[in-house]
């Protein structure tokens, strides 16, 4: 599709024009979550970081318990008393709320296996070895069959909570890359049918799973928090994942703090006040 051709104004033009959408004395003050490079083009940005705190305003939040499966127990043990704490606040505030309004958590198991047919990208990037089964290293892929994508029966799902649909089977490191019979994403039907606009990711990998559903839901209109003391990876990447996380599309937390701030700020939104349904992004319509 071709664009039709337009004149995009330079930013030095666009602020010498009226704006509806923007409150123009705000913009133009300097940034709070910003620092520059001393002396780079343009002020170059060394560091950004989120612009909101969780009790800036009311929310309707959601836990994501990313891959916290049998198979991937050995990596997720020094976690699991932190996740097993998240998953016990969110469901008593849950239950603390009339008909369980604007809280909710979904869960996710990776249940890729060497024979489904999928041949994608991931395939490619990991290439076709390391299937010993022996010892074997190719990460695409569940090596202990069904009991491997077992939630962690830890922080595992009530009957009611599957029977609900809250956990599924995913083929893909972002949580949102899972779809229904329509072609939509299953696990953004479920939370814009709560009106969710915050999601909060524990579990595992940080470098892969975590920080590509971080990136997708900061995409589709969510603000995202990634707990930094609740997830974890088999790689050497932890610390540098948090790092990209924090500077670019989430808030890193404690355990300690998301707890704090459902024992004592959370206030529970009202759908749509925040992040719309009419597009994937969030943008409201109308």
């Amino acid at each position: 599709m071709k664009h039709a051709e337009r004149h995009v104004p330079t930013l030095e033009e666009a602020l010498r024009q009226p704006c509806k959408h923007r409150d123009m004395a705000l913009a133009l003050e300097p940034m709070p979550n910003f620092s520059s490079t001393p002396g780079g083009p343009h002020g170059q940005p060394l560091a950004f970081w989120a612009a909101w705190d969780l009790e800036d305003r009311p929310r309707r939040i959601a836990l994501l318990v990313d891959d916290c499966q049998e198979e991937y127990r050995p990596y997720a043990d020094g976690i699991l008393p932190n996740v097993k704490r998240l998953v016990e606040a969110f469901r008593a505030a849950r239950a603390a709320r009339s008909n369980s309004d604007g809280v909710c958590i979904a869960w996710s198991a990776w249940s890729r296996a060497f024979d489904d047919g999928i041949a994608n990208a991931m395939d490619r990037w990991y290439g076709p070895r390391g299937l010993r089964p022996e010892e074997p290293e190719n990460a695409a892929y569940v090596f202990t069959g069904s009991a491997g994508i077992q939630p962690l029966a830890e922080i595992a799902p009530t009957e009611a909570e599957a029977a609900d649909g809250w956990f599924y089977l995913g083929q893909h490191l972002d949580m949102f890359w899972t779809f229904d019979e329509r072609g939509a994403s299953y696990l953004d039907e479920k939370l814009k049918a709560e009106g969710i606009d915050t999601i909060v990711i524990v579990g595992l990998w940080t470098d892969e799973c975590v920080l590509s559903t971080a990136y997708a839901g900061n995409s589709r209109g969510y603000d995202v928090v990634v707990v930094g003391d609740a997830v974890a990876t088999a790689t050497a990447n932890q610390e540098m994942a948090l790092k990209v996380a924090n500077s670019t599309v989430a808030k890193v937390l404690s355990t300690d703090d998301v707890l704090r701030y459902l024992e004592n700020d959370f206030v529970t939104g009202e759908p749509g006040a925040v992040k719309g349904t009419g597009h994937p992004d969030g943008r409201k319509t109308g």
